[in-house]
């Protein structure tokens, strides 16, 4: 099973940038897909990116335009550039694996949390 751990959270005023990474234990290209999940304290969880092995990617409403999620295979690692950050922003990200692209996400990191000041 792949292990995935996510880093670059942290504390930001409303208007910054942080840039996400998921490095996976396994290599990228045997996975389907990869997403960015958040979880803002008493909400539920959402998705707000995700990337396919072909490059193909989904972003949520509230994030296009802001965030982008790119990949690089040689460094088994997906990454999550966010810009223009605002308070709401403001939640637990984690990233999860979608190993046969049958929409099941079954291996998740621990998460990292992204706070956004006003």
């Amino acid at each position: 099973q792949v292990q995935l751990v996510e880093t670059g959270g942290g504390l930001v005023q409303a208007g910054g940038s942080l840039r996400l990474s998921c490095v996976a234990s396994g290599s990228l290209s045997s996975i389907d897909t990869v997403a960015w999940y958040r979880q803002a304290s008493g909400k539920q969880r959402e998705l707000v990116a995700s990337i396919t092995n072909e490059g193909s990617t989904y972003y949520t409403e509230s994030v296009k335009g802001r965030f982008t999620i790119s990949g690089d295979n040689a460094k088994n690692t997906v990454y999550l550039q966010m810009n223009n950050l605002k308070p709401e922003d403001t939640a637990v990200y984690r990233c999860a694996e979608d190993h046969w692209g049958i929409g099941r996400y079954d291996s998740w990191g621990p998460g990292t949390q992204v706070t956004v000041s006003s």
